[in-house]
């Protein structure tokens, strides 16, 4: 496991403070935190493979896809790889022209992963947000697990808000207001309230 964002250990005594919730899932859910693999590319395939599919067969393509690369899922790798060997691993025609191109995009220098640390999150959205089948969803979750930002809120995560219908006794969805009162209690920690909101319905923590 790696170790937890230098804010992580702040951010619990906070959000206990302000929240009876986060406090109970805080106490239930002590043995983790947030990880990173600190690899852009990597964590953009694996955003990209999961897109519109559940866990299970997401987690399957993604082995095929880790297998075809040889267990060296980089830009080289990736771009010499057929469109026709990529879709054979379960991918569709969109999420293998997204891969291709975030491959060359990431060798010609048209992408720039390094530049995403000067940036705003807004920013660093829209600047993901600006290759082949990455949106705002796909980049808030590099922005969370590759980055460890911590103050993102991904509201078009479906887990999420089951996550706080759950644990909030709200219906499913839960209402704007209620959504935008959570994430200016939790601010700027939105982040490790997520993260221990979907401990709360799934205990294999989730990685990108």
């Amino acid at each position: 496991m790696s170790r937890p964002p230098k804010y992580w250990a702040k951010a619990k005594k906070i959000l206990s403070k302000k929240d009876k919730v986060m406090k109970k899932l805080i106490i239930n859910y002590k043995d983790g935190n947030l990880r990173t693999r600190n690899d852009v590319f990597f964590s953009l395939c694996k955003s990209i493979i999961g897109q519109q599919i559940s866990v299970a067969a997401a987690n399957s393509v993604f082995l095929r896809f880790q297998k075809k690369c040889n267990n060296k899922i980089n830009a080289k790798t990736v771009n010499k790889l057929s469109f026709s060997s990529l879709k054979s691993c379960g991918l569709s025609r969109q999420k293998v022209r997204g891969i291709k191109d975030l491959a060359k995009r990431i060798l010609n220098k048209t992408f720039k992963p390094s530049l995403i640390k000067k940036m705003t999150d807004e920013e660093a959205i829209e600047y993901l947000s600006d290759l082949k089948q990455i949106g705002r969803w796909s980049a808030e979750m590099i922005l969370l697990f590759t980055f460890n930002r911590s103050n993102i809120w991904p509201l078009q995560d479906i887990g999420l808000l089951r996550a706080i219908s759950n644990n909030y006794k709200k219906k499913y969805f839960p209402p704007k207001k209620f959504l935008d009162k959570l994430y200016k209690k939790f601010t700027p920690y939105c982040s490790v309230a997520t993260w221990y909101l979907w401990r709360s319905i799934d205990n294999d923590p989730i990685q990108y």
